[in-house]
């Protein structure tokens, strides 16, 4: 009897246990279920968060109706990103919402970003040997600007080089500010409201485009609205890597 008893002890520890177990792996199937639906509720409140108002999409309604515009909103990166900022609020979307990409329409740092904002500075080239030229136009409307306006023009003409002491030329050379046959450009320009802006980002092995873009809006956390227009998308940039380090 006494064996019996150990046993049925014994069987009762092992049910017990494996139940325990059981209960174990649903519980972190429903916390795994539970961060996945919070991952998706996040998503969709940086999004919002991200978007322009609904008062700015209305005030351009029109102009977005034409293809390769849109409108959308920079975030300053010393206020929203986790690796600018340790000690005030941040966003998980990879940049905090400081960067953009004209061709994969993302703010996601590294998708071929074209775009920062930062300290209230405008910038193009992040990374890399990726670099790029600015203007700013002033107050013209974003409507006039196109391909046969002077500046886009150059802009559109400009040959970006290959060999990667060239490249890297180039990029300090815009990056210290340079005349491009009459135009000033330079990599960082600052923040201005009511200013038309060019940009020519060069990716390389990514995209190479120019955009003509304009500050609509500042709002109170120094976010920036911007208008913008995709004037030409050019094949990829490519690179041939030198063998020495730079």
């Amino acid at each position: 009897m006494k064996k019996i008893s150990l046993a049925t002890g014994a069987i009762f520890t092992l049910l017990l246990s494996a139940f325990s177990v059981f209960a174990q792996t649903q519980s972190r199937e429903d916390l795994l279920r539970q961060i996945e639906a919070k991952r998706v509720e996040l998503n969709t409140l940086e999004k919002a968060f991200l978007s322009p108002s609904e008062e700015d999409r209305n005030s351009y309604a029109e102009f977005l109706r034409t293809p390769d515009t849109g409108l959308i909103r920079l975030l300053p990166r010393e206020t929203y990103d986790d690796n600018a900022n340790k000690d005030r609020q941040r966003i998980v979307t990879r940049g905090g919402g400081a960067y953009y990409s004209f061709t994969r329409l993302t703010h996601e740092y590294g998708y071929g970003s074209d775009i920062e904002l930062s300290q209230e500075y405008l910038s193009v080239g992040f990374a890399g040997a990726d670099y790029g030229l600015l203007t700013n136009l002033g107050d013209v409307p974003l409507e006039s600007v196109s391909l046969e306006t002077p500046a886009a023009n150059i802009f559109a003409a400009y040959n970006p080089p290959t060999e990667e002491p060239k490249v890297r030329l180039e990029a300090r050379r815009f990056g210290m500010g340079a005349d491009l046959q009459g135009v000033n450009v330079n990599r960082r320009l600052p923040l201005k409201l009511d200013s038309t802006y060019l940009l020519r980002s060069i990716c390389i092995d990514e995209t190479d485009v120019l955009v003509a873009f304009r500050v609509v809006r500042i709002d109170s956390d120094k976010s920036a609205i911007i208008l913008w227009k995709l004037l030409r998308k050019n094949p990829k940039p490519t690179m041939a890597r030198a063998n020495n380090n730079w």
